[in-house]
């Protein structure tokens, strides 16, 4: 017989001061060796999905998410939400609430997805509709690793 199990996790959206805590770290952080990350974008059937594989032992601070959106995340890593940190391990499906700007600390490779729904017809109008932050993604640096399917559907 299978049971039904109910996950409530969510990521809640972050305070204005939680946020400006993510900013000093990127701050920080941004002086450091940078670690090559891959993104793998797929825009299919009105749908937008963004995976960065990010190598174990790595600090990254993310874009800020001004929508909502569903974050996959598989791996073991820590992840700082609203002044608080928690500790992913495996396989989560996770809601994320817009306003939101995380910061991770893998401590494995792990794979970070989010997936929302959209009406862009290229990448880059999809990142700009998740955040003001796009032209810093590292998806648009010069040297940036994109893997990237568009299926018109």
């Amino acid at each position: 017989m299978n049971e039904l199990a109910v996950h409530t996790a969510k990521i809640q959206p972050m305070s204005d001061t939680a946020i400006g805590k993510v900013y000093a770290l990127e701050r920080v952080t941004g002086f450091m060796e940078q670690a090559d990350i891959e993104t793998y974008h797929v825009l299919h059937g009105g749908m937008y999905a963004r995976t960065i594989k990010i190598p174990g032992g790595v600090v990254l601070t993310g874009a800020l998410v001004k929508i909502p959106t569903t974050l996959v995340i598989n791996g073991d890593v820590t992840v700082y939400v609203d002044n608080d940190e928690i500790l992913v391990t495996g396989y989560q499906v996770i809601p994320a609430s817009a306003h939101r700007k995380q910061a991770f600390i893998t401590h494995s490779d792990t794979l970070l997805t989010m997936v929302f729904p959209t009406s862009a017809a290229t990448i880059e109008e999809a990142e700009d509709e998740f955040t003001e932050e796009a032209s810093l993604l590292m998806s648009r640096k010069s040297n940036a690793k994109n893997f990237i399917n568009i299926t018109g559907e």
